[in-house]
């Protein structure tokens, strides 16, 4: 219930936030699009289709205790350039150049 009222709440916080003046990290690349300044995590499309695997495996008969547990592999950075600029916080061109997606 939480993450759903967050998550409905998101633009709100990501410019609580840019109001503030914090530096914040968040917890999907939503709340970047909303004006966050940054996610960085697991690549959700890719554990949704990894999650779809486990879904076939079961309804093809597998046990789910017998299922290996899997770790993310694929990771995703993003950042709001503007977002960064407003709080006056320079972001390193190393960290731009490794970032997957840069709002500016």
């Amino acid at each position: 219930m939480v993450v759903l009222l967050t998550v409905r709440h998101r633009a709100l916080i990501a410019d609580s936030a840019l109001k503030l003046r914090l530096p914040a990290i968040f917890e999907t690349s939503d709340y970047v699009q909303a004006g966050g300044l940054m996610f960085y995590g697991p690549d959700l499309g890719e554990l949704y289709r990894r999650a779809a695997t486990y879904v076939e495996k079961i309804l093809r008969g597998a046990k789910p205790a017998d299922l290996p547990v899997e770790q993310p592999t694929k990771f995703e950075l993003v950042i709001n350039a503007k977002t960064a600029k407003a709080i006056g916080l320079v972001i390193p061109p190393s960290l731009l150049l490794r970032a997957d997606q840069l709002i500016e």
